[in-house]
Protein backbone atom coordinates (compact mmCIF):
# COMPACT_ATOMS: atom_id res chain seq x y z
CA UNK A 1 0.00 0.00 0.00
CA UNK A 2 1.69 3.70 -1.13
CA UNK A 3 1.28 5.96 1.23
CA UNK A 4 0.25 9.75 0.42
CA UNK A 5 3.24 11.51 1.94
CA UNK A 6 1.55 15.20 1.13
CA UNK A 7 -0.99 13.92 3.79
CA UNK A 8 1.27 12.98 6.53
CA UNK A 9 2.37 15.10 9.78
CA UNK A 10 4.41 14.96 12.49
CA UNK A 11 1.89 15.64 16.00
CA UNK A 12 4.71 16.12 18.64
CA UNK A 13 2.99 15.40 21.91
CA UNK A 14 4.65 16.17 25.39
CA UNK A 15 6.40 18.73 27.22
CA UNK A 16 9.75 17.20 26.95
CA UNK A 17 9.16 16.40 23.14
CA UNK A 18 12.74 16.96 21.11
CA UNK A 19 10.48 17.40 18.10
CA UNK A 20 13.20 15.31 15.69
CA UNK A 21 12.34 15.51 12.07
CA UNK A 22 10.99 12.47 10.33
CA UNK A 23 11.78 11.03 7.24
CA UNK A 24 9.12 9.46 4.89
CA UNK A 25 10.21 7.64 1.32
CA UNK A 26 13.22 9.69 0.96
CA UNK A 27 11.38 13.48 2.20
CA UNK A 28 11.05 15.35 5.36
CA UNK A 29 7.14 14.86 6.83
CA UNK A 30 6.34 18.17 7.97
CA UNK A 31 5.50 18.91 11.46
CA UNK A 32 1.99 20.44 12.82
CA UNK A 33 0.82 21.89 16.24
CA UNK A 34 -2.27 20.33 15.99
CA UNK A 35 -4.41 18.07 13.46
CA UNK A 36 -7.89 17.70 13.27
CA UNK A 37 -9.07 14.03 11.73
CA UNK A 38 -12.33 13.10 13.70
CA UNK A 39 -12.15 15.98 16.39
CA UNK A 40 -9.09 18.53 16.84
CA UNK A 41 -6.00 17.46 18.82
CA UNK A 42 -3.33 19.96 20.08
CA UNK A 43 0.51 19.39 20.61
CA UNK A 44 -0.05 20.31 24.20
CA UNK A 45 -3.47 18.03 24.85
CA UNK A 46 -5.18 21.00 26.47
CA UNK A 47 -9.05 19.57 27.12
CA UNK A 48 -9.75 23.20 27.77
CA UNK A 49 -9.18 24.18 23.90
CA UNK A 50 -11.38 20.84 22.73
CA UNK A 51 -14.44 22.39 24.90
CA UNK A 52 -14.34 25.82 23.74
CA UNK A 53 -14.29 24.63 19.51
CA UNK A 54 -17.15 22.48 21.11
CA UNK A 55 -18.59 25.46 22.12
CA UNK A 56 -18.10 27.36 19.30
CA UNK A 57 -19.69 24.96 16.87
CA UNK A 58 -22.84 24.68 19.08
CA UNK A 59 -22.83 28.54 18.98
CA UNK A 60 -22.22 28.30 14.89
CA UNK A 61 -25.76 25.76 14.77
CA UNK A 62 -27.42 27.70 16.95
CA UNK A 63 -27.26 31.03 14.42
CA UNK A 64 -28.21 29.15 11.41
CA UNK A 65 -31.09 27.31 12.97
CA UNK A 66 -31.98 31.21 14.78
CA UNK A 67 -31.57 32.54 10.82
CA UNK A 68 -33.47 29.69 9.08
CA UNK A 69 -36.21 28.79 10.69
CA UNK A 70 -39.23 30.99 11.09
CA UNK A 71 -41.30 28.84 14.12
CA UNK A 72 -39.13 28.91 16.88
CA UNK A 73 -42.17 26.46 18.36
CA UNK A 74 -40.92 23.85 20.66
CA UNK A 75 -42.07 21.18 18.30
CA UNK A 76 -39.53 22.94 15.79
CA UNK A 77 -36.76 23.96 17.84
CA UNK A 78 -36.22 20.84 20.11
CA UNK A 79 -35.57 18.39 17.33
CA UNK A 80 -33.43 20.55 15.82
CA UNK A 81 -31.76 21.77 19.22
CA UNK A 82 -31.70 17.86 19.64
CA UNK A 83 -29.79 16.51 16.70
CA UNK A 84 -27.69 19.03 16.00
CA UNK A 85 -26.20 21.09 18.78
CA UNK A 86 -26.25 18.25 21.30
CA UNK A 87 -23.35 16.11 19.87
CA UNK A 88 -21.47 19.26 20.07
CA UNK A 89 -22.06 19.67 23.82
CA UNK A 90 -21.74 16.17 24.63
CA UNK A 91 -18.74 15.59 23.08
CA UNK A 92 -16.95 17.72 25.78
CA UNK A 93 -19.10 16.41 28.67
CA UNK A 94 -16.55 13.57 29.50
CA UNK A 95 -13.54 15.34 29.27
CA UNK A 96 -13.87 18.60 31.48
CA UNK A 97 -12.46 18.11 35.01
CA UNK A 98 -13.86 19.64 37.78
CA UNK A 99 -11.05 21.58 38.35
CA UNK A 100 -11.94 23.76 35.34
CA UNK A 101 -15.32 24.98 35.95
CA UNK A 102 -14.96 27.75 33.49
CA UNK A 103 -15.01 24.70 30.67
CA UNK A 104 -18.42 23.65 31.89
CA UNK A 105 -19.76 27.23 32.49
CA UNK A 106 -19.02 27.73 28.74
CA UNK A 107 -20.89 24.63 27.52
CA UNK A 108 -23.81 25.39 29.68
CA UNK A 109 -24.08 28.91 29.12
CA UNK A 110 -24.75 27.48 25.24
CA UNK A 111 -26.99 25.17 26.63
CA UNK A 112 -28.81 27.82 28.54
CA UNK A 113 -28.93 30.46 25.21
CA UNK A 114 -30.69 27.68 23.07
CA UNK A 115 -33.62 26.82 25.64
CA UNK A 116 -33.92 30.29 25.92
CA UNK A 117 -34.87 30.83 22.07
CA UNK A 118 -38.04 28.47 22.40
CA UNK A 119 -41.21 30.53 22.16
CA UNK A 120 -42.46 30.87 25.75
CA UNK A 121 -39.93 29.49 27.89
CA UNK A 122 -37.92 32.74 28.13
CA UNK A 123 -39.51 33.80 31.43
CA UNK A 124 -38.99 30.36 32.54
CA UNK A 125 -35.40 29.76 34.96
CA UNK A 126 -33.03 27.27 33.55
CA UNK A 127 -33.76 24.70 35.55
CA UNK A 128 -37.43 24.76 34.39
CA UNK A 129 -36.68 25.11 31.31
CA UNK A 130 -34.27 21.83 31.13
CA UNK A 131 -37.37 20.86 33.23
CA UNK A 132 -40.11 21.18 30.23
CA UNK A 133 -38.16 20.08 27.99
CA UNK A 134 -36.90 16.76 29.13
CA UNK A 135 -33.66 17.99 29.45
CA UNK A 136 -30.47 17.67 31.34
CA UNK A 137 -27.84 19.93 32.67
CA UNK A 138 -24.50 18.94 30.85
CA UNK A 139 -23.49 17.76 34.70
CA UNK A 140 -25.90 15.24 34.96
CA UNK A 141 -24.99 14.20 31.59
CA UNK A 142 -21.50 13.35 32.56
CA UNK A 143 -23.01 11.67 35.68
CA UNK A 144 -25.05 9.55 33.43
CA UNK A 145 -22.22 8.83 31.28
CA UNK A 146 -20.02 7.55 33.94
CA UNK A 147 -22.61 5.13 35.45
CA UNK A 148 -23.29 4.02 32.02
CA UNK A 149 -19.88 3.21 31.43
CA UNK A 150 -19.54 1.56 34.77
CA UNK A 151 -22.36 -0.37 34.01
CA UNK A 152 -20.98 -1.71 30.46
CA UNK A 153 -17.60 -2.49 32.20
CA UNK A 154 -19.38 -4.38 34.99
CA UNK A 155 -21.28 -6.26 32.90
CA UNK A 156 -18.80 -7.12 29.90
CA UNK A 157 -16.77 -9.94 31.14
CA UNK A 158 -13.16 -9.18 31.58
Amino acid sequence: MKVNQAECKVLHLGHGNPKHKHRLSGGWIESSPEEKDLELVHEKLKMSWQCVLAAQKANHVMGYIKRSVASWSREVILPLYSALMTPHLECCVQLWSPQHRKDMDLLEWVQRRATKMIRRMEHLSYEDRLRELWLFNLEKKRLWGDLLAAFQYLKEPY
